[in-house]
């Protein structure tokens, strides 16, 4: 069968989605049909489907980093726009298929009526394990690793474990990241889940996420499976 892969895929794939800015002023567009077109429904669920079909339990893609606010409002408002159209048809999709949903990042900045129906699709799916799908919005690094620390500290918590720690984190309850994909060509993690995938590997694609495709994903997985992972023995 074509969907099979034999090998041990990525228990968690996390996706750094680069490049629709790009992909737009190549194709002659404004920038926010960038987002438009890497954020449709259909495109991002071609993406988790496929993650599904090679057994991938999994999938966390960052949708809005902390930077991402120093762009024009019109910019940011379009990703937000296209995050909340997409919310309604991954509901019935998640109810259908048992797919659960979480929000990583920072919950107060976003627009109120997101933010609710973010709190309301997890709160639905929460006990669905089917699959998983991760939406890191407004999520940064470092902001999530001082949020935790703050976590800590009032919690008075004295002595502390990497497991412990990992229990503050936005991604408390999830395996680390075992695969991090980045497309449009950069050869970064602009600080993507540093703690959590510690031990990740990394791919790079040189094409702009509207134009990444699942076939593309399965070729990430597949040279996944290649690797040989040490874990630093």
């Amino acid at each position: 069968m074509k969907n099979v892969i034999k090998g041990n895929v990525p228990v968690h794939l996390a996706i750094i989605p680069d490049g629709n800015r790009r992909w737009a002023k190549r194709n002659g567009l404004e920038v926010v049909f960038g987002h438009y077109k890497a954020g449709s429904y259909d495109n991002i669920d071609e993406i988790f489907k496929e993650g599904q079909r090679m057994g991938v339990k999994y999938m966390s893609i960052w949708g809005f980093s902390t930077e991402n606010w120093k762009r024009e409002k019109k910019e940011v408002d379009a990703v937000f726009d296209v995050i909340m159209k997409g919310v309604e048809k991954f509901r019935r999709d998640a109810q259908k298929n048992k797919i659960r949903f979480r929000h990583i990042g920072r919950k107060e900045r976003i627009p109120i009526a997101l933010r609710e129906q973010l709190e309301k699709l997890e709160e639905e799916t929460k006990n669905y394990d089917k699959f998983n799908v991760l939406l890191c919005l407004d999520y940064g690094g470092r902001d999530e690793l001082l949020r935790a620390v703050g976590k800590i500290v009032s919690s008075g918590v004295r002595e502390i474990s990497e497991e412990e720690f990992s229990k503050f984190l936005d991604t408390s309850g999830v395996p680390d990241v075992d695969l991090i994909i980045r497309t449009g060509g950069e050869k970064r993690v602009s600080g993507y889940m540093p703690f959590q995938g510690t031990y990740a590997e990394f791919h790079f694609v040189d094409k702009y996420f509207p134009d990444f495709r699942a076939e593309d994903l399965r070729n990430a997985v597949i040279e996944f499976v290649k690797r040989q992972r040490r874990y630093g023995s």
